[in-house]
């Protein structure tokens, strides 16, 4: 069994651990995920409880194409928020009108317990991960059948982020009961959105351990280092020190022009790029840890000291950002904290020279979507891009330029947890654009312009909680010119690059 536990006490109590220097999951995080779920479909969706059961699917295990390994197994999202378990292959179902809990695991074979370790009975099963009953997978029509199963519903829906759909579960022997697959995916999508005590925890701690992971990076950066290096400090910290398996999505890790590219560190653009004195990096990057995700932005000089250019486009992204922490709250419309940071960097680039005219002519003329391309900031949770942004009930999705990238146009509520990243980038084929276009050129001085051309880009992204009052920023590192200067300054005298420590 992976969990680490050092007591029978922490047994009976703690789901997940990655040592007694890590926090500790208690299984209750998932009863009362699943009670919330059963409570929000009786009361909300108005679904009839007797004889309703929820079924679930959980993750299989991926083959790595025609080979016999497999990738690195992460759990469902939605199977990790009901039931918190780590093996694939398994099935979860939940009594509607109990909150009762069953799980059902894949019946393995003898031989398992030579290549994988101790096969678990599933009483082993059963107290482990905290359910009512558990059963093998083989056994899920047969026990529907005994329990009077007259509704069973199974989650399909789309993803507003990916586009994709959820898998729906599927077992031998459903077409015997009613099945509805249209019901389930709204109301735990909302559920996710709000996040419970326990939950906040987790991300708390894995916002605070993804936090000092940015800070031990850019202490160690600077000119001659590769962007994986970065990358690799970043990952070795959450796993030694966190105890974060995984990351929560492949790390950005871009400097130079490369910053300028949102999603860069992709197969094609691997973080190859050797770090250049006067470069700007944009790193983000954020663990995982229990399957709740971290989502941090940092923005920094390779050599530790600010340009003139660089604090000015800096100062215009943070202003933004601190512009938005200050209004964020419940009752707030995302759409317009969204509107509010781009009006607050493009005033900054104006009074910098960089822009003339009106504020909000340039943003009736799209000119925010140029040097922002995206928007303003994303729920977080079990995904990075957490689900419940545009569901049946919450305002649709825009198609005007400068607000039409918003992954959420909701009004914020107490408990949610999103990302606020506003970002400037300059990017040569949207400034060319731009500069070809007389409803947006206008605005644009374009000599100053030619200073910035291969630039970059600078991107400031916070973890942060909505509370009944305002803002709870769960992210810790340098943010001012001064905070990060002063950081970075530490010790970088002494520091080897780990080629120079490595030697053939």
């Amino acid at each position: 069994m992976a969990t680490s536990m050092s007591t029978s006490k922490n047994k009976e109590k703690c789901l997940f651990t990655r040592g007694d220097h890590t926090i500790t999951v208690p299984k209750t995080l998932f009863r009362d995920n699943r009670t919330r779920l059963a409570h929000r479909l009786r009361e909300t969706a108005g679904v009839p409880g007797e004889g309703g059961f929820v079924l679930l699917q959980g993750g299989e295990d991926v083959p790595f194409n025609d080979t016999d390994i497999n990738y690195e197994f992460r759990q469902e999202s939605f199977f990790q928020w009901c039931f918190g378990v780590e093996e694939p292959g398994c099935f979860g179902a939940i009594e509607i009108t109990t909150g009762r809990s069953l799980l059902f695991f894949p019946r393995l074979p003898a031989e398992y317990e030579i290549w994988c370790g101790k096969l678990s009975t599933l009483d082993e099963f059963k107290e482990r991960y905290g359910v009512d009953e558990s059963y093998y997978v083989d056994e899920i029509a047969q026990v529907f059948t005994q329990k009077n199963a007259k509704l069973i519903l199974t989650l399909y829906g789309q993803n507003s982020d990916s586009g994709l759909y959820s898998k729906e579960a599927n077992f031998d022997g459903i077409e015997k009961f009613k099945v509805n697959n249209s019901i389930l995916y709204p109301e735990i999508c909302e559920c996710r959105v709000i996040k419970s005590a326990e939950e906040i925890k987790i991300m708390r701690y894995v916002t605070k351990i993804s936090s000092d992971a940015h800070k031990v990076v850019m202490r160690s950066i600077r000119p001659g280092f590769t962007e994986y290096q970065g990358e690799s400090i970043f990952k070795h910290y959450i796993y030694s020190v966190g105890g974060c398996r995984h990351i929560s999505y492949t790390c950005i890790c871009g400097s130079g022009h490369n910053a300028s590219i949102l999603h860069y560190g992709h197969a094609g653009a691997p973080n190859d790029k050797v770090l250049k004195d006067g470069d700007i990096c944009l790193f983000d990057m954020g663990g995982n840890y229990c399957g709740y995700a971290a989502d941090i932005t940092c923005s920094f000089p390779a050599n530790g000291k600010f340009t003139d250019n660089q604090k000015f486009i800096y100062n215009a992204v943070l202003g933004a950002r601190d512009a938005v922490i200050e209004a964020a709250k419940p009752g707030v419309s995302w759409t317009d904290m969204h509107l509010l940071a781009n009006k607050v960097m493009l005033q900054y680039l104006k009074q910098g020279g960089l822009l003339d005219g009106h504020v909000d002519d340039m943003i009736h003329a799209g000119l925010n979507e140029i040097f922002q391309p995206h928007g303003l900031g994303h729920l977080l949770g079990l995904d990075v891009h957490d689900v419940g942004g545009y569901l049946p009930d919450c305002p649709k999705k825009s198609d005007i330029p400068g607000i039409r990238k918003l992954r959420t146009a909701r009004t914020l509520l107490s408990g949610m947890i999103l990302t606020i990243e506003p970002g400037c980038y300059f990017i040569d084929s949207l400034l060319d654009a731009a500069l070809a276009n007389s409803d947006q050129n206008k605005f644009i001085n374009s000599d100053k312009l030619k200073l910035f051309r291969g630039f970059g880009g600078v991107r400031i992204e916070d973890d942060v909680l909505i509370t009944d009052t305002g803002v709870e920023n769960l992210t810790s590192v340098p943010r001012t010119v001064q905070e990060i200067e002063e950081w970075m300054a530490h010790g970088r005298e002494n520091l080897l690059l780990p080629q120079e420590q490595f030697k053939l």
